[in-house]
């Protein structure tokens, strides 16, 4: 029998396999697995890689969270690299700017830049590398140039007066000679390229010790020369935003040099035999098991994978654990987030019997004893009309315009079975002005925070984020399955989507990111301006008539999108005898997976 066509084959071996985002960076971390390096070491390189080759995606000022299996012990565990809120940056403090919502780009919305601690942790408790190793692809990228994709040529069109006039840093970092670039230009970052040169010297300052180097490296970092350039620029800058006024930065000195990456334990959920291993509730994470949750009670493995029952059905179940997912969630060193709960069986069965035949234009949050104002909250905050005119800054899916930003995935798998899913976020550099001197842009994550008290989201100095970053690990018998994508609140829709189709539907992990997606709007937003569309699903147009005009009967308000437009998956898995498989979505035409 002629197996079904793909766009790329799935990549098939014994030796190691990388996928991400973006086909150089893939690259660079196979080559890391070639020189006999580990998958962390490889996932640090290419996270590296990725900030210089799709900036407008994410950037060293960025957040990271990493979900790894490590082999020799046999531990699955969290990485969280999401910053905190700076001490300064209360509700009276934004109150008393006259605002009612945190903006979503500029100086104000800053928490601490969480990335590069991340990355520097993973390599020094589980990697083998030196820095120098792990940074000399980005400095090379960063230094030399990388050829630059059409998408980042035509953003920095689009946003060249504004730079020009708003933010003249940026202007100076991505068009130093007053022009954008041309598609598949080379495009540099001498000050990216000379930050890491320079840490890498001082980290060798710190002698032969690999740890010892690492360790000087995350001190540059947050208490010498990098924070020393970076707050020589926060102290005084103060630029517009969306507000349509000029403010500066809440972060401090202290902020950044008092916060550390931590490694915690994944909040865990079972499917049809499976274990799904997801970020704790500062994240978004917990929702993918929700859902499954509810889905459990369901057949699905009976359904069409591209039919209308099935995407009625998860869309129907994807709204009922996002309405939680907004209700609830927060960081919870702040808060009591009551995920035995939400995860419980027989509470997910009752949730799967408000599934109907018809769309749900409904919020409908559980309401569990004590927590009913939560759930009359986030139904009334929903309800809101939120500003009709989002500014091209606002980081939402890459499809619906060349000028807002989003986030890039890896995953990597090795010889010896370690597994790292990882998905760096933020610091893109329509987010924020460029730092003079360093070359990149810092995060706007305390958009996600609410400026009303009693909430798990309201903002508080110290909290994380309630992010949407949320890789998965997924394993059953001996089977390891790594998987993720960029997408803001589409992550865990599309996640859930092909995992469904990897269990009941037997689909090759390439056929699977080739196959239609689809994603609920009806969710309320993690953006600025938050917004919740009620009853809104989009799909592409791949899925045909058929299927779309029997959603709209169902009652769905269908927008329909080009076909390879909607997600940019990245999947690896390793099964129990050794063999692996990696796989990229075609969509936009970057992510790539290699290995042998």
């Amino acid at each position: 029998m002629t197996p079904p066509f793909t766009t790329r084959p799935d990549i098939r071996g014994t030796f190691g396999v990388v996928t991400s985002t973006h086909w150089i960076a893939s690259a660079v971390g196979f080559g890391v697995l070639e020189r006999g390096g580990n998958a962390f070491d490889a996932a640090v390189a290419t996270g590296f890689a990725l900030q210089i080759v799709e900036p407008h995606l994410n950037g060293p000022g960025g957040e990271l969270p990493v979900l790894f299996h490590e082999a020799a012990s046999g531990r699955t565990a969290v990485l969280c690299a999401q910053g905190t809120v700076p001490q300064a940056a209360t509700i009276a403090r934004f109150r008393e700017l006259g605002l009612d919502m945190i903006p979503g780009s500029g100086l104000l919305p800053t928490v601490v830049p969480g990335s590069f601690d991340g990355w520097m942790l993973l390599l020094r408790e589980y990697g083998t590398i030196t820095v120098r190793e792990a940074l000399a692809a980005a400095i090379d990228l960063a230094r030399d140039g990388h050829p630059v994709m059409p998408r980042v040529a035509n953003t920095l069109a689009g946003l060249a007066d504004f730079f020009a006039t708003d933010w003249p840093t940026s202007g100076a970092t991505w068009m130093p000679d007053g022009t954008a670039p041309a598609a598949h230009e080379l495009l540099a970052n001498p000050e990216t390229a000379a930050m890491y040169a320079r840490i890498v010297e001082e980290a060798e300052r710190a002698g032969p010790d690999r740890v010892a180097q690492i360790e000087a490296a995350r001190t540059a970092w947050r208490e010498g020369f990098v924070a020393d350039t970076m707050f020589a620029y926060l102290d005084t800058a103060s630029v517009p935003d969306m507000t349509g006024r000029s403010h500066g930065a809440l972060l401090t000195r202290d902020d950044v040099a008092q916060w550390r990456a931590t490694i915690e334990s994944p909040v865990s959920g079972t499917y049809h035999g499976w274990t799904v291993h997801k970020t704790a509730p500062w994240s978004q994470g917990p929702v993918l098991l929700q859902a499954l949750a509810i889905l459990e009670h369901i057949d699905i493995a009976g359904m069409d994978p591209d039919g209308a029952v099935f995407v009625h059905t998860v869309t129907e179940a994807i709204k009922l654990a996002f309405a939680d997912r907004e209700t609830f969630y927060g960081d919870p060193a702040f808060c009591e987030v009551p995920l035995a709960r939400l995860l419980d069986p027989e509470h997910n069965r009752a949730r799967a019997a408000l599934i109907a035949e018809t769309a749900s234009l409904e919020q409908r949050p559980s309401r569990l004893p004590g927590f009913e104002h939560l759930a009359d909250a986030f139904v009334e905050r929903a309800a809101r009309d939120s500003a009709p005119d989002i500014s091209p800054l606002e980081p939402t899916m890459a499809h619906l315009t060349e000028r807002r930003g989003d986030t890039v995935h890896l995953d990597v798998i090795d010889r010896w079975g370690n597994v790292v899913s990882a998905t760096p976020s933020g610091g893109w550099f329509q987010s924020s002005p460029s730092i003079p001197g360093l070359g990149f842009s810092l995060n706007t994550r305390a958009q996600m925070f609410w400026l009303e008290e009693g909430l798990p989201t309201s903002l508080m100095p110290g909290a994380r984020p309630r992010t949407t970053l949320t890789p998965t690990i997924a394993e059953k018998d001996g089977t390891r399955l790594a998987l993720g994508t960029p997408g803001g609140d589409q992550q865990d829709q599309w996640q859930l989507i092909a995992f469904l189709r990897h269990v009941h539907h037997g689909m090759s992990l390439q056929a699977n990111l080739d196959a239609p997606l689809f994603h609920s709007m009806h969710v309320q937003g993690s953006f600025y301006p938050r917004a919740a569309k009620a009853g809104e699903l989009t799909l592409e147009a791949s899925f045909g008539a058929e299927v779309i005009d029997e959603l709209s009967r169902r009652g769905h308000r269908v927008t329909v999108v080009d076909e390879w437009s909607v997600g940019r998956l990245t999947a690896a898995e390793r099964r129990a005898d050794g063999r692996l498989c990696a796989a990229a979505s075609p969509r936009l035409m970057q992510a790539y997976a290699v290995g042998r």
